[in-house]
């Protein structure tokens, strides 16, 4: 009984996370990171300042940070589905906890109740540090890593008992997924420095196949905090080498998760059409971003199907992985 509400509690926060995840991607696409210049409240409110009185309250006390209030309902709903996440965390790791005589998984409930935690501070630090490229790229991680370890939870405590991937797949399976989360950091490194733009066309990065480009500066990751992130400190020729090796980094796991879906569908799993119509569905969705200059819709999609694409590669791994138990 148990094992049963705690599923019910991993699928609501599944749920959570997905809707965590988008938001924060649309939030960061429509420049609202920093929509309220204080963490947790706004501009000391615990809501979005409506009256006249409250908004020169709140430029008051915020002169260098004009009330924008589209972006500040943006971040601040933001702000309230993640701590909504968190509190029912807490919530699944305390049932695990009382519960744990009878057979379920504790370690992984209380480490992602850690690990949310972890990803209130990083929100925090996101606005303090002035959107500072290394905590948005990290935060963005954490929410991936927070969606994808609900989604082990969920498997673990017997969702999806009929999907099946092979033991045969277990090495690559491990390498897509190895090479698909250095390919959603570095899509973090790109949102984060502002980088989706730096080479206006496809397949050629200003009609070269091999621009100039600045590696040292794009992947300097212990430059200091600058004033303020908002738009990008970056000079052109280091953000093309972030583009760019984006670009070599989405032709991996193109070459690698593909060869993955290939060999599901071969040894009959159902999971292969999943993994392959993922990546496809993806890689447009990266080409439209530079073909269509970065349409919103566009760019919220492509960050939703990555965190699905992940899932399902963490699908393919946990089964490919008791299936090898098994045998």
């Amino acid at each position: 009984m148990a094992s049963k509400t705690l599923l019910l509690m991993s699928k609501i926060a599944i749920a959570m996370a997905i809707v965590v995840v988008v938001l924060g991607a649309y939030t960061r696409l429509v420049d609202a990171g920093l929509g309220c210049p204080d963490w947790p409240g706004c501009y000391g409110f615990l809501v979005v300042p409506q009256s006249a009185a409250d908004i020169a309250l709140a430029t008051q006390r915020f002169p260098d940070a004009p009330v924008e209030q589209d972006k500040a309902w943006w971040e601040m709903v933001h702000r309230y589905f993640a701590a909504a996440l968190g509190a029912l965390l807490l919530a699944l790791a305390f049932v695990a906890v009382r519960r744990r005589d009878e057979g379920i998984p504790v370690k992984l409930p209380v480490f992602l109740l850690a690990l949310v935690i972890l990803q209130g501070a990083f929100g925090a630090w996101t606005v303090t540090l002035k959107l500072w490229p290394q905590v948005v790229t990290a935060h963005l991680l954490g929410g991936f890593a927070t969606l994808s370890l609900l989604w082990l939870l969920a498997l673990r405590l017997g969702m999806g008992r009929g999907w099946h991937a092979p033991a045969e797949v277990k090495r690559i399976a491990a390498a897509g997924l190895v090479v698909l989360v250095v390919q959603i950091a570095l899509g973090g490194w790109v949102s984060s420095n502002y980088a989706a733009l730096a080479c206006p066309d496809f397949p050629t990065c200003h009609g070269e196949w091999l621009p100039d480009m600045n590696l040292a500066d794009g992947f300097n990751v212990m430059q200091s905090v600058g004033p303020n992130y908002l738009g990008g400190l970056m000079e052109s020729d280091a953000r093309v080498a972030i583009q760019v090796a984006h670009r070599i980094g989405a032709l991996v796991v193109l070459l690698l998760v593909g060869w993955l879906g290939v060999r599901l569908l071969r040894l009959s799993s159902p999971l292969g059409w999943a993994v392959l119509g993922l990546l496809g569905l993806q890689l447009l969705l990266g080409v439209l971003n530079v073909v269509l200059v970065l349409p919103l819709g566009n760019a919220t999609a492509h960050n939703a199907v990555g965190a699905l694409l992940l899932l399902a590669m963490v699908t393919v791994n946990y089964r490919a992985a008791l299936g090898s138990r098994l045998r």
